[in-house]
Formats: C-alpha cells, structure tokens, sequence
C-alpha cells in the first residue's frame, strides 16, 4: 500500500510540473514555439501567411512618404528591428536606413501595427523578435 501511494504521489507531482509545448525525449529537449496572431488572422489555418499578408497590407495603406524641403517625395530604404512582447504590444527596437526622414516614417508606421494575439514559447507567452528590410 506504501509504495503505491509513493508512486501515485509521484505521478500527480510531476503532472502537475508539466508544461504544455515542452516534450523531453532522453536528453533532448524540445520546446513548442508559435509565432504572435494578427488580429483577424485567429481562424486561418495558416496563421504565418495571414500574418505577413496583413503586415503586407498594413504597410501599403500606413506609409506616408515624407517630403523634402523642395515638396518632393523622399524615397529610400531602411530596416525595422522590432519585438512583439508578451501582450502583444509592438516595441519598435531600431531603425537603420540612409535617411532620417525615411527611417522616422518607417518607425511612426511599425508603431502603428494592431495589437495582437503574443507569440508563445512552451506554451506560455514570449516576446519574439522580427527584422523587417524596407525598400519605400
């Protein structure tokens, strides 16, 4: 009776220490990571296509080109460091781009990005890290 109530205890204890997304295999390791949901994208089987065509989109109708001192529009190319945190908010890490007016656009519109839906890493919420190269 003693030892099946040691191994009973034994079973409940590591069932609940259990994460959902984490599968260990002998002395390999395996964590489960998901990439953050645009909203409106909950529903789609393929979530990274919804994800970037939204992104896509997002771009084309918030970019608003900055002008020059002549009232021309500035054209050019930067690239957007950004990180979706464990709420969902978008931190806009860097921009690095050859104009200043191009880059400051650029961040104005990222920052502008919906919150979403966070990614997760071992079933539990994660920030996770993009690099977004853009030719405007």
């Amino acid at each position: 009776m003693k030892k099946i109530l040691i191994v009973f205890m034994f079973l409940a204890a590591s069932a609940g220490f259990a994460q959902e997304g984490v599968k260990v295999e002998g002395n390999k390791i395996t964590v489960k990571e998901s990439a953050p949901v645009w909203p409106g994208c909950e529903d789609s089987n393929e979530t990274k296509k919804c994800f970037n065509a939204k992104l896509m989109q997002h771009i084309r109708e918030n970019y608003k080109y900055p002008k020059n001192d002549d009232g021309d529009f500035i054209r050019g190319k930067a690239v957007v460091k950004l990180e979706i945190d464990e709420s969902g908010e978008v931190v806009v890490k860097a921009v690095e781009g050859d104009n200043p007016k191009v880059n400051q656009a650029a961040e104005s519109m990222i920052k502008k990005i919906p919150k979403m839906k966070p990614g997760t890493r071992g079933g539990k919420p994660a920030s996770i890290k993009y690099t977004i190269p853009l030719t405007l």
